[in-house]
């Protein structure tokens, strides 16, 4: 939808879109409405208050949630699905004992943390932290001092490649909706979450570890490890997690070499690796090589079928949340509101990538949600994107980025991951607020600073 002409001068936008923000986090921390139906029920508001016209109002809201779903639901889905084949073949135990067994007990720590790394490109936070526990609890068990030695760099790990790098919902989302390149987020997610993590999480456990001595939960230490029906080699496990990293990689290089002129653009194998290369057909092909290889060679076809299934069912109100921040953004695009944040921004001098990082930053600690954080501080900082001049595909990555790591700091009381870790390791309230809620803000902020250091850099 073309944006229509303001009902209201900038003042008045800007109270509509600060009584939307009021209102949506009522909705959400207060009436506990779900954030699904609250970002629905927020945008049909906005349209009417700015007065967009009542024939476009339903038109406005479908094309922004059905634009952010193209690109979403496709990645999501498939990145899920192939985290799922990987999680219940064993894949992550095979990885983790390997890397354990290449480093030694003494950077057990690490190899822990790398193999979280690892398989938090497909896998996502919650999932790939329970199925990563009891290979934590076993290493604990087995070396001794306290669990968050070994917990915090592997739930630092997928923490971080949730919000960095995609497939994962958030990062897809805010590069949608600010337009930035999804090839190059995910290069720029990757090079920045390596650094990121390894401050913020990895040095920061042995800090952890050494004031805080945790036992390994007693609910853990009768079930073990899980045993998994034939174990994938190592060598393929690497392989599935390295081809879509490589497609998505040689689709990025290619389009940086025929802007430089030394590729033809119109050549066929130029066109066709451009092709394989974009991220979902990327992980399209991942996800039937991860089928295939790993699935039918184990499983029967009904269990594989039953397998993606029920991969798809958890990330269902993830999906239909970055949808519906789509579909608020569409309205502040289309109502003059975003562009009356644009120019409010551009005449307080402060940088996109600070106001975006505070955004998200604020979002997140009044409601809890990463999701709904990211998603919405991506709609409210889109019109200042398009309107500043001279970004680069790096640097609307490094915005992304930025959100990124706003909607990751200062996790509290209402944020459901928050009791996930607190509740698996046995933790109180002031413990879990001493450990976990200062590493996840170690990684937003460290992740700030380093996006910000990039921007100035290139």
């Amino acid at each position: 939808m073309e944006a229509i002409e303001p009902a209201y001068g900038t003042g008045p936008l800007l109270l509509i879109a600060g009584a939307a923000i009021a209102f949506l986090l009522l909705l959400v921390v207060k009436v506990r409405l779900h954030p699904f139906v609250s970002l629905v029920l927020t945008s049909l508001l906005v349209a009417l208050a700015t007065q967009i016209p009542l024939a476009d109002i339903v038109p406005t809201l479908m094309q922004g949630f059905g634009e952010t779903l193209a690109s979403v639901g496709l990645l999501v889905g498939l990145g899920v699905m192939i985290g799922r084949m990987l999680e219940v073949t064993g894949g992550a135990a095979v990885l983790a004992h390997a890397l354990i067994a290449a480093f030694g007990p003494r950077l057990a720590p690490l190899a822990l943390g790398i193999a979280s790394l690892l398989f938090g490109f497909p896998i996502f936070f919650d999932a790939g932290l329970i199925v990563m526990l009891p290979i934590i609890f076993s290493v604990a068990r087995r070396l001794g001092g306290s669990v968050l030695l070994y917990a915090l760099p592997a739930a630092g790990a997928f923490a971080t490649m949730h919000a960095f790098v995609p497939p994962h919902p958030g990062p897809v989302a805010a590069a949608d909706q600010i337009g930035a390149d999804m090839g190059m987020t995910l290069v720029v997610g990757l090079v920045l979450a390596i650094p990121t993590w390894f401050i913020a999480s990895y040095l920061y456990s042995f800090y952890a570890g050494r004031r805080i001595e945790l036992p390994v939960p007693e609910d853990f230490t009768s079930e073990g490890e899980l045993a998994y029906e034939r174990p994938p080699h190592l060598f393929t496990v690497i392989g599935i997690l390295l081809l879509p990293m490589l497609l998505i990689f040689g689709n990025t290089g290619t389009a940086t070499l025929v802007t430089t002129g030394t590729l033809d653009e119109g050549s066929l194998w130029v066109l066709g690796l451009t092709l394989v290369g974009e991220t979902p057909i990327a992980l399209l092909i991942t996800a039937i090589v991860a089928v295939f290889v790993l699935g039918l060679r184990r499983f029967s076809r009904e269990r594989v079928e039953r397998i993606c299934n029920d991969a798809l069912g958890p990330v269902c109100a993830i999906i239909l949340i970055t949808g519906a921040g789509g579909m608020f953004g569409g309205v502040l695009r289309v109502s003059g509101v975003g562009t009356a944040l644009e120019s409010t921004l551009a005449a307080t001098g402060l940088p996109v990538i600070v106001a975006a990082f505070v955004i998200a930053l604020a979002l997140r600690v009044a409601q809890g949600s990463a999701t709904v954080a990211l998603t919405t501080a991506a709609a409210l900082i889109a019109p200042a994107v398009e309107g500043a001049s001279g970004l680069s595909s790096v640097d609307m990555a490094l915005i992304v980025i930025a959100i990124a790591c706003g909607a990751t700091a200062l996790s509290h009381v209402n944020d459901s991951g928050f009791w996930l870790v607190g509740r698996f390791l046995g933790m109180d309230v002031p413990t879990t607020l001493r450990t976990w809620t200062v590493m996840v803000t170690l990684i937003g902020f460290t992740g700030f600073v380093l996006a910000c250091v990039g921007s100035l850099l290139f």
